[in-house]
């Protein structure tokens, strides 16, 4: 097919797979040398070729309430569409294509998945749409999404557009540590929220899937502000440099330890939770330094809160820490949190408490499906239970583990042991 001509539908494969490859080709082979901002508009010119028009991309906010467009020739303009209560918000609520009949054809809303992760929305009006059209717009949105976090990391363009409030310094400095807030895989599902989005402090977390194995840490650095955002950046980079040499739970709370003793000093500690899930077999292991108990959901209720034998929190010297262990089941779900979820007082001045926020958990029930609308979900929903108050950083991170395939079999090995001298003693 030569250069910019179409193949029409009827003719052989309606959008054809060889038409497939040319189109996208181009956003692969012009795309990644385009600076940021002409990224949209070469998604718009090539979504004309399908007699496309009033493409828009909408990026998440940092709130995860409203969904911005972005500016640029070729792109519609428009107003921040709300993510409750709008056909846009409802394909990023549940991540899948939303069609909706107009007068002059069809516009249709895709989510922007990368990895799982929700970066946004591809808007598009059609004045008709078949299978093939839908296959291609589908897969066009999902090297959109790719391409949008790999120009994420170098302009500061997203990063504006995304912001509906004012964001202050530790805050900036908390979300350019976080990893994605959702992932997605065959086994294993993780999706988090941070509040106050613009003023998060202390709280962090992090994650990383090797092989089979998902690894996953929550903090909450003590006070407000910058030192805490300080002493949460330091704990977590200690807990990646562990995790990333292979030492096992004990020797990561450590590190972690040492590197908050030696850089603060004895006044200041962290509290943490750090966990190591088999997603072949469902075996989790977690060591508690200081945090509340995690809750295992079952059957969209909680059946019980995982509680064990906990350490000093991170800073302190605790004594090596003894390791918890759970055998999942397919379909179970871990609710991490930190005490501003459940210590704020509501509006009648009471303190929310764990009940509440069990009783909260249990009322999803079975409507709630995919774990990234659980988690923002539940955190909207808390925060206004809380009557929008939120004097501490409530952070919350849900793990599923869906189970194994009937063929996989058990992988679960201890990580080699480190080099002597490659982690610091307890005090």
């Amino acid at each position: 097919m030569a250069g910019g001509e179409r193949r029409e539908p009827g003719e052989g494969s309606a959008r054809s797979e060889h038409f497939g490859e040319e189109f996208l080709g181009v956003l692969l082979d012009q795309g990644h040398e385009l600076p940021p901002h002409q990224l949209g508009p070469l998604v718009a010119r090539q979504i004309g070729r399908l007699d496309g028009r009033e493409t828009s991309l909408f990026l998440q906010d940092y709130g995860q309430v409203w969904l911005v467009p972005l500016p640029g020739d070729g792109l519609a303009a428009g107003e921040p569409q709300p993510i409750d209560g709008s056909d846009v918000g409802r394909a990023f609520r549940e991540a899948r294509p939303v069609e909706v009949p107009q007068a002059d054809g069809v516009r249709i809303y895709l989510p922007l998945l990368d990895g799982g992760d929700q970066v946004g929305v591809m808007a598009v009006t059609l004045d008709r749409i078949h299978d093939d059209e839908r296959r291609l717009l589908r897969r066009l949105a999902s090297l959109v999404a790719d391409m949008l976090v790999t120009k994420h990391g170098y302009t500061d363009l997203f990063f504006r557009l995304r912001r509906r409030e004012p964001m202050s310094v530790a805050a900036e400095i908390q979300w350019s540590l976080l990893p994605p807030l959702a992932m997605f895989t065959p086994r294993v599902e993780l999706a988090g929220m941070l509040e106050p989005a613009y003023d998060v402090a202390g709280d962090s977390f992090d994650y990383a899937l090797n092989g089979d194995v998902l690894q996953v840490a929550m903090v909450d650095a003590m006070g407000h502000g910058l030192d805490a955002a300080t002493m949460a950046t330091v704990v977590i980079g200690a807990y990646r440099h562990a995790r990333r040499i292979g030492v096992g739970l004990s020797e990561i709370y450590a590190f972690m330890d040492r590197a908050v003793a030696v850089q603060f000093g004895p006044d200041h500690f962290v509290t943490a939770q750090m966990m190591r899930l088999d997603t072949v077999t469902g075996r989790l292991q977690w060591v508690n330094a200081g945090h509340p108990a995690p809750l295992l959901i079952r059957g969209h209720r909680v059946v019980r809160r995982l509680r064990g034998p906990t350490t000093l929190p991170v800073g302190f010297g605790g004594h090596e820490p003894r390791i918890s262990e759970v055998a999942l089941e397919p379909g179970d779900r871990i609710m991490c949190f930190t005490d501003g979820l459940i210590e704020e007082r509501d509006v009648d001045g009471e303190e929310f408490g764990e009940e509440q926020l069990i009783d909260w958990v249990n009322r999803l029930g079975p409507t709630a499906r995919q774990i990234r609308t659980v988690a923002r979900s539940l955190s909207h929903t808390l925060q206004r239970a809380r009557g929008g108050i939120t004097t501490d950083d409530a952070t919350l991170l849900l793990i599923e583990w869906r189970g194994a395939p009937p063929t996989a079999s058990p992988s679960w090995s201890e990580p080699a042991a480190a080099p002597p001298g490659t982690w610091p003693k307890t005090r």
